[in-house]
């Protein structure tokens, strides 16, 4: 039993090394950017888009990942691109990434995440039969 997958969208804790590891597999998180770039630690929140206009990137987006040590580090499962705007301000295109990407590739890699670990505990069930 336990823990099926956990979810992480907006969660500003690092997690600990024996928490990561206890549900290894079963952890996602939504961040903000187009990883690898604007990620780990300190960026999140508005800071990541301060950080994407005041470098001046044309398209930024928001990545999907499975969560490990490394802050913003684990396997990417699912990215969606947002183009900047030239009148855009950090809380614009916090919202424009929110809702073009975030909103969108945040429930598809959890159902390909629950999919993987349905396929895979069922995989590893043994049936007893009885005589």
């Amino acid at each position: 039993a336990g823990c099926g997958l956990i979810v992480l969208a907006g969660f500003l804790v690092i997690l600990s090394e024996s928490f990561i590891h206890h549900y290894e597999g079963r952890i996602i998180n939504v961040h903000p950017s187009l990883i690898p770039s604007f990620c780990g630690k300190g960026y999140f929140g508005l800071r990541v888009h301060e950080a994407a206009l005041a470098r001046g990137v044309k398209v930024t987006g928001a990545t999907v990942h499975y969560v490990n040590e490394i802050p913003d580090g684990g396997e990417i499962i699912e990215q969606r691109a947002v183009y900047v705007r030239d009148d855009d301000t950090p809380e614009t295109l916090q919202r424009r990434v929110m809702e073009e990407a975030e909103w969108v590739i945040l429930p598809k890699a959890t159902e390909l995440v629950c999919q993987k670990i349905l396929s895979s505990d069922k995989a590893n069930t043994k049936y007893i039969q009885n005589n």
